[in-house]
């Protein structure tokens, strides 16, 4: 392997580990919100517990998702600094003020949530909690910014002295029209994670019949939001499509692993191509429905691969332009399966629980709990499809990935550091299923001990962060 290929590998590894925990803590923190806002509202006891339940595994995730992130970060300077020098003008900025402002607000209040039971006004107490959301919400702004700009580059000039792009108007880069449909459909992502992370956990102790006081309107609660966000996941994602199909064509043909250009354009449920994924053996395809996906017409015209790749060679040059066709397109189906998987399940637990009811079958409350890795694996099968199918470009149609890893890293050094991060990430991830099971099958605390009045004798609100 070629120290492009192990970068590539290790970044990768990186970013698809890092998401695990991100929407996770972007969703749970608005539920843990949602929770304290009720028992501020109504004093009942049994919502205090959830939220102090919620919380320990909302604090573990996010402490997991900082060392994560910091990891990520250093790989810049590591492995890809042609790229990082090319774009630091520009990437810098967003990311700069997610780092100055929205992460120090979330980490700030956060610690004046864990700190502060007992000791702050309820309501001052539960606006920390909301501020905690509410940075959630700009960090993922404006990373999402900076890798938007990755996709469609607007708002920069080409300094040709430096051979540098030069940020120009940074209102542009904030308001990528890239950036405005990525950010409604990965925070709608988000909630569905935390929805069905809610759901599998107070499956698991509903199944067994354990502070059903508790769990049940979590699970309702969790159900609701699951299945409105999974709407808002399947529209938003629609107008994705669309977005992606004007600015970057051979994406949405290599999603459908569509080779020429057809009108109106059919969807494949299944296709069968070549294993070096150059030509479609068999398909099973529903007309018309590509097309309305790209374009809004269900006679719409949609570039083939072949189309795309001679009009980006006349454009760039001689070259290869077409991702790795079998990976995007089954990453695709992946991603758009569970999208629509999750908001079934989310409508028919409620079905099942409706009016007061809890399903006697136990092989209803195991699917409520596998549920739990769904979304999981929806998010890292959407960022796979959104970063391979950008393929052979780190920045769309300015800078190619082979012209942005470290020139002065050798193969021996990127591969050390591979297997590094893989034992670190392993060793973390042993942690991460150690306290969350640990947490997660304690339970919630009683009503004796959160209406105590003393939460500084309960360590194990703070021992996870």
């Amino acid at each position: 392997m070629n120290p492009l290929d192990i970068a590539r590998w290790q970044f990768g590894i990186t970013t698809v580990y890092h998401f695990l925990f991100v929407p996770l803590t972007i969703g749970l923190s608005a539920l843990v919100a949602g929770l304290q806002t009720a028992w501020v509202r109504t004093g009942k006891p049994h919502y205090l517990r959830a939220t102090k339940f919620w919380g320990k595994l909302f604090m573990i995730n996010f402490a997991m998702g900082i060392v994560t992130g910091i990891v990520q970060e250093f790989q810049f300077g590591m492995n890809w600094s042609a790229y990082s020098r090319f774009v630091g003008d520009i990437f810098g900025a967003p990311l700069a003020i997610e780092g100055l402002l929205a992460f120090f607000v979330e980490s700030t209040f956060l610690g004046l949530w864990i700190f502060g039971w007992d000791r702050l006004p309820k309501r001052i107490h539960l606006a920390c909690i909301w501020i905690v959301s509410v940075g959630t919400l700009l960090s993922a702004y404006f990373i999402l910014a900076a890798n938007s700009w990755m996709q469609h580059p607007v708002g920069y000039h080409l300094d040709t002295a430096t051979g540098r792009a030069r940020l120009t108007d940074f209102w542009a880069v904030l308001t990528n029209s890239t950036m405005l449909v990525a950010f409604p459909h990965t925070i709608t992502a988000a909630f569905v994670t935390a929805g069905l992370f809610v759901v599998g956990i107070s499956a698991w102790h509903l199944a067994r019949g354990r502070h059903v006081e508790v769990f049940r309107p979590s699970l309702r609660m969790a159900l609701v939001v699951t299945f409105v966000a999974s709407l808002g996941v399947a529209v938003t994602g629609d107008q994705q499509g669309k977005v992606m199909t004007a600015q970057q064509p051979m994406k949405m043909a290599a999603a459908e692993a569509l080779y020429t250009t057809e009108k109106p354009a059919s969807f494949s449920i299944f296709t069968v191509g070549t294993l070096d994924g150059g030509r479609e053996v068999f398909s099973v395809k529903v007309p018309g429905v590509l097309s309305f996906l790209a374009t809004g017409h269900f006679d719409g015209k949609v570039l083939g691969i072949d189309d795309v790749q001679a009009a980006e060679q006349a454009k760039y040059g001689a070259g290869e332009y077409r991702p790795i066709v079998p990976l995007v397109y089954w990453n695709f189906r992946i991603m758009a399966g569970i999208g629509f998987l999750t908001a079934g399940i989310a409508l028919l637990g409620l079905w099942l629980t409706r009016r007061g009811r809890l399903p006697a079958n136990r092989w209803v409350w195991r699917a409520g709990v596998v549920s739990l890795t769904l979304p999981f694996i929806g998010n890292s099968a959407g960022w796979i499809f959104t970063e391979m199918g950008r393929q052979p470009w780190s920045v769309y149609g300015v800078l190619k990935t082979s012209a942005s890893v470290s020139p002065g890293v050798g193969a021996t050094s990127m591969f050390v550091s591979l297997l590094s991060l893989t034992v670190l990430y392993g060793v973390l991830l042993v942690i991460e299923t150690r306290l969350l099971a640990r947490y997660a099958k304690a339970g919630p605390p009683t009503e004796e001990e959160v209406l105590g009045g003393d939460d500084r004798a309960e360590p194990s609100l703070t021992f996870a962060y």
